[in-house]
């Protein structure tokens, strides 16, 4: 999904506590750096702010980051001569999702009562089988290769 020109993620929005690829093929890249380097924080402060290497790719840089529980990711981008590119002056700035609790689903771990198997699955297994048996024993009978085993 393209947010920006020449800025994608790998997801349709931000979530908080979740992984997001940033993918960079802006003048850095196509002026030619070797080295881009995202710089990023989090909410109006800019807090927790971090610098990760980016990979380069044929198709521009990529960097996979944590968003935090903030309001908005905050980046920039600067390559190992120390050019930056920050939109201008006004950074890279986007929204961050908050999960909804009615989405999140939450299992039982402890088991109060076993569940019951429908009756047609088990026909349905026990269908099976008798087909299986029948395939497999069946040719062997016929021809009299079939030898039971002699209990001693």
């Amino acid at each position: 999904m393209e947010l920006v020109k020449n800025i994608f993620f790998n997801t349709d929005k931000l979530v908080e506590n979740t992984k997001v690829k940033i993918s960079y093929a802006g003048t850095l890249f196509q002026d030619g750096s070797e080295e881009v380097y995202l710089h990023y924080g989090f909410g109006l402060n800019w807090e927790n702010v971090t610098e990760v290497k980016m990979e380069k790719t044929e198709l521009g840089f990529q960097a996979e980051i944590e968003l935090a529980c903030f309001e908005t990711l905050n980046f920039c981008f600067r390559s190992g001569t120390d050019e930056w590119d920050n939109n201008d002056g006004q950074n890279y700035i986007f929204p961050i999702e908050k999960v909804e609790v009615a989405l999140v689903v939450t299992e039982d771990t402890e088991v109060t009562t076993p569940r019951k198997l429908r009756k047609s699955y088990i026909w349905s297994k026990k269908l099976r089988l008798a087909v299986y048996k029948i395939i497999t024993y069946l040719p062997k009978l016929i021809s009299g290769n079939y030898k039971r085993k002699i209990s001693e």
